[in-house]
């Protein structure tokens, strides 16, 4: 499966599969927005919604940052830095 990205609000956000290990840390900062597969990697939930500040601070618990964060209206990554 290959990696995909949404948007969700002001944010672009893409997972990166092959360095997802399955922590879960972003699930359990936002489960409106992420969830693991059969696979143990995180996915989108469909019709995933949440605010900026919860879906940046989901990002940031991905102990390996697999979970990348752009900023649509600066064009900038936001996360990782």
């Amino acid at each position: 499966m290959e990696d995909k990205e949404i948007q969700i609000g002001k944010y672009k956000v893409k997972v990166i599969r092959k360095d997802c290990i399955g922590a879960a840390s972003c699930v359990a900062v936002s489960s409106s927005v992420f969830k693991l597969d059969g696979e143990n990697k995180a996915v989108f939930v469909d019709g995933a919604a949440d605010d900026a500040d919860n879906i940046l601070m989901a990002a940031q618990s991905c102990p390996t940052k697999a979970i990348v964060v752009t900023d649509t209206e600066s064009g900038k990554q936001v996360w990782p830095e």
